[in-house]
């Protein structure tokens, strides 16, 4: 069994306005993801989408001072960017929304259980940050036994050196699968 784990796909970190974004980046694989939201579901296949979620200027939180506020709980920040967000409509009682705190989607949540639950083996990362918040999710599932995929053409980031030296690393230090369309 697999799953796909869409990461961060909101206003905040893509939209040209966004709180953080990565703009055209991210906005370009907006139909790549959308399209593989469609085929994991088409098979029967879980589907989470992992939505980082702060509180505005949380002392506690160790991103505060690193990055401007983003992806406020209760704002249009938080939605899921372009037509991900009408997917996610339409199939809400079939893709399971998980609030995450930290970079990787397992850290502080039941992730890592919701999976193996359902016997999945092999995890498919989409999503934004290429270099933050996918390396950290795709090491914590490496570590946690699950056989990771990365979808090259439905990851992007903020620099293009960052995006590009995760991928490798993914393939080259990790022994991740980096799958081209």
């Amino acid at each position: 069994m697999k799953a796909l784990i869409v990461i961060d796909y909101t206003n905040d970190f893509v939209a040209t306005d966004g709180a953080l974004t990565c703009g055209e980046p991210g906005q370009a694989i907006e139909g790549r993801i959308g399209e593989l939201i469609r085929d994991f579901l088409a098979e029967g296949d879980f589907v989470v989408m992992a939505v980082d979620a702060h509180r505005e200027q949380d002392p506690y939180h160790p991103e505060t001072g690193l990055y401007p506020p983003h992806n406020i709980i209760g704002t249009a920040g938080r939605n899921l960017y372009g037509s991900i967000q009408e997917i996610y409509e339409e199939f809400e009682d079939t893709i399971h929304w998980m609030d995450k705190t930290r970079y990787s989607a397992f850290q502080g949540t039941d992730l890592a259980l919701l999976l193996r639950t359902r016997g999945i083996t092999e995890i498919h990362l989409v999503g934004v940050c290429t270099d933050i918040c996918v390396l950290h999710t795709a090491i914590e599932g490496f570590y946690n036994g699950f056989s990771v995929v990365i979808h090259e053409d439905a990851v992007a980031s903020f620099l293009p050196e960052g995006h590009k030296w995760a991928l490798g690393h993914f393939q080259n230090q990790l022994g991740m699968t980096v799958r081209k369309k």
